[in-house]
């Protein structure tokens, strides 16, 4: 490690299974979905610039249903979609309170969606769950793909995150 360089304290994951059949299609869901959001965190915190200290943020693992209510209130579509990410800090809520935690956000992914995309990529479920918690965790970071720019960082980022995690890479079909 270089001089003056510091190691990034693992974020506390708080995970929440609002459907109980995460429990039963992916037991060891729980795990694995902190699992992935801390990888995503220990590697992809250099963007955010967060300062060395607590870092908080919500998985939950829900369903179709719910994830349609929150795609359609807070993105205006009325659809189920596979996971979605809420960040809740600004470097403004750091500045105001430097002893307590900074509270990232929210990850929602929704079992039956993810089972379905999961099923046509034909890939297992558990790696594609861990794709999608790493992306929301990237997002809650400050990573995005609205430019190609964007996008390419953001798969690459995507890609050596899951790597860490033993999952293959999810882009790699769409690059042959």
């Amino acid at each position: 490690m270089a001089a003056g360089a510091t190691l990034r304290v693992e974020p506390d994951i708080v995970v929440s299974v609002t459907e109980p059949a995460w429990t039963t299609m992916l037991p060891d869901g729980e795990a694995m979905g902190r699992e992935a959001a801390i990888a995503a965190f220990l590697l992809g915190s250099s963007k955010a610039r967060l300062p060395q200290r607590r870092v908080e943020a919500a998985l939950t693992l829900a369903n179709d249903d719910a994830l349609r209510a929150l795609n359609k209130a807070y993105r205006g579509r009325d659809k189920a979609t596979n996971v979605l990410s809420f960040p809740a800090w600004t470097p403004d809520d750091v500045a105001m309170a430097p002893e307590a935690p900074i509270l990232l956000g929210d990850m929602i992914v929704a079992l039956e969606t993810t089972r379905a995309e999961a099923a046509d990529l034909g890939t297992r479920l558990s790696d594609h769950f861990r794709h999608l918690v790493v992306h929301a965790m990237l997002h809650l970071l400050g990573y995005d793909h609205q430019t190609d720019s964007e996008s390419k960082e953001m798969e690459r980022t995507e890609v050596e995150v899951l790597a860490r995690l033993g999952v293959a890479d999810p882009y790699a079909d769409a690059q042959d």
